[in-house]
């Protein structure tokens, strides 16, 4: 059965922003992002998920995670990190159109926090706002034939693609599969399903943009749970994605292209040892003559120290 919604024109619009946008990236090569920024959105994405769901862990504490630092913050908390680097991590590994591998992400980033990672919840649970109950799930019996549902809309239903992963990402917070985790896996799974529109999805940190609009997002659920479909649901997330795919063209296209401005850009940026590629990585589009001379007038006017030579060169604000 297929879930209750409406294609409206604000939809098909955002839609079409959407497609502009993802254009420009691909033409401001983004389509594969370097390295740096892959890490940088993907720290992103870990610590906003986590933090609409209450995590307190900052972006610095996520950053000292990934790099084997040790931690000083609620147990949980640094549990929950743990499990969610582990699980992007293998983010190309799974399949949205698969059920088990729903279970499988769900086991993982649940590992140690829930009673029965990785299977459907058994009892009846609601959602509360202070007192007040704002959501009844359906019936736990239910959700095995809910859920199947759903993964069946998801593969032969003809709506675009995009809009079929806002749908999922709503679907999974009214039927509530779980015990506990709902909210990140259903962000999660909508990441999967875009990546499968566009690659470049894996880096878009949409879940920060969430992050910076928590209530508006907690008013579409809600209105969407009160109309009986997934309408304003859709319509807001497809603005969060048109959003974070227009700030992320404007980041890039905001790299300096003069020296001044990309010797301001490297001091506010750079502040460990690096080579000529990250610098190359750091002010995007630069030839690598251009980084080579910018490098070289940097160490001449004093702003940067190096150690080594030829290829083995590094450098330091």
């Amino acid at each position: 059965m297929k879930p209750p919604y409406r294609i409206t024109s604000h939809m098909l619009d955002l839609y079409g922003k959407i497609k502009e946008s993802l254009g420009v990236c691909k033409g401001l090569l983004l389509a594969e992002p370097d390295t740096k920024l892959r890490r940088q959105n993907r720290i992103k994405t870990i610590q906003a998920t986590l933090a609409i769901e209450g995590n307190q862990l900052t972006r610095d504490q996520v950053t000292a995670i990934i790099n084997n630092k040790r931690v000083i913050g609620p147990k949980n908390d640094i549990t929950e990190v743990e499990n969610a680097i582990k699980v992007y991590e293998h983010v190309w590994s799974y399949d949205p159109y698969n059920s088990s591998d729903l279970l499988k992400a769900h086991a993982r980033m649940l590992h140690g926090l829930a009673d029965q990672p990785g299977i459907f919840r058994n009892s009846q649970v609601g959602i509360a706002n202070g007192n007040t109950i704002t959501h009844i799930a359906p019936p736990a019996e239910r959700v095995p034939q809910l859920m199947h549902d759903l993964f069946e809309y998801l593969l032969h239903d003809d709506d675009l693609p995009i809009i079929k992963s806002c749908v999922f990402h709503y679907e999974i917070e009214f039927i509530h599969p779980f015990e506990d985790g709902n909210g990140r896996m259903g962000r999660l799974w909508q990441t999967l399903l875009l990546m499968k529109v566009d690659p470049i999805f894996a880096y878009v940190p949409i879940e920060s943009m969430i992050l910076e609009r928590q209530q508006s997002y907690y008013d579409a659920l809600v209105a969407s749970d009160r109309s009986g479909e997934s309408t304003p649901f859709i319509e807001f997330m497809l603005s969060i994605i048109q959003t974070t795919l227009a700030d992320l063209v404007d980041d890039t296209k905001a790299v300096p292209n003069d020296y001044q401005q990309r010797k301001n850009h490297l001091i506010a940026h750079l502040d460990t040892w690096f080579d000529r590629k990250t610098y190359m990585e750091l002010c995007k589009g630069i030839s690598t003559a251009t980084a080579s001379r910018d490098l070289n007038r940097m160490v001449s006017e004093g702003l940067l120290k190096i150690q080594g030579s030829g290829r083995m060169r590094k450098y330091h604000v």
